[in-house]
């Protein structure tokens, strides 16, 4: 082992117990973070369809296009960000540096590229007359209301998540971070996708009209 990595570990070692499991401390932190968090978005989208089909004037505003083109993009670009992540931790872990950076810098443009498509879709439903508490075809304002926290709950994800991943990747170029960091970063990302294929089916598929 190189003195460069052992400093690394002794370093990470300090600031946290050995783990008593089969895996790194640091993965099973991210597992347990991940069951909360999928918790978290489950309930919500419990309700989500609780509500929707308990509604008698639920609103279906969406037309495939612009709307569901939209979604449908924006799906690509994830499933998309999810290979590129498992590149960048497939040579993170062969020790490949450079490829490590250009994966990982594939995935926060594509992180990046979604969050912009989701913030230009929602402007155009704030000047149609949609928010949090307004319905402009004349429905329940559940709807918005709904929309728009579930969403906006995922992009805050997105884009913790891209940050996230722009941290790792300097620290693992600079070799103050292993491929262990880039491995635990890349399970949240992949959670996040997972997530958004809940949310662009039962948000977006099921409120065409």
């Amino acid at each position: 082992m190189s003195d460069s990595a052992m400093t690394v570990n002794a370093m990470h070692g300090s600031a946290m117990e050995p783990s008593p499991f089969l895996i790194s401390s640091k993965k099973l932190t991210m597992w347990l973070f991940i069951v909360a968090d999928a918790a978290t978005f489950g309930g919500l989208l419990f309700a989500y369809g609780f509500l929707r089909f308990g509604s008698a004037s639920w609103t279906r505003p969406f037309s495939f296009s612009p709307n569901i083109l939209n979604g449908l993009v924006m799906t690509v670009i994830l499933l998309t960000s999810s290979l590129t992540m498992l590149g960048g931790v497939a040579a993170a872990h062969d020790g490949r540096r450079s490829a490590t950076m250009k994966w990982l810098g594939a995935t926060v443009v594509l992180g990046v590229l979604f969050a912009i498509l989701h913030l230009r879709e929602w402007t155009a439903m704030f000047h149609e007359g949609w928010s949090l508490t307004a319905n402009p075809m004349g429905g329940t304002v559940l709807f918005g209301a709904l929309f728009f926290s579930i969403t906006g709950l995922h992009l805050l994800h997105v884009i913790s998540g891209v940050v996230a991943i722009s941290v790792i990747a300097l620290g693992f170029r600079s070799g103050r971070l292993s491929a262990g960091h880039v491995e635990t970063t890349g399970l949240y990302w992949h959670f996040v996708d997972l997530v958004w294929m809940f949310v662009f089916p039962l948000l977006y598929l099921l409120n065409l009209h």
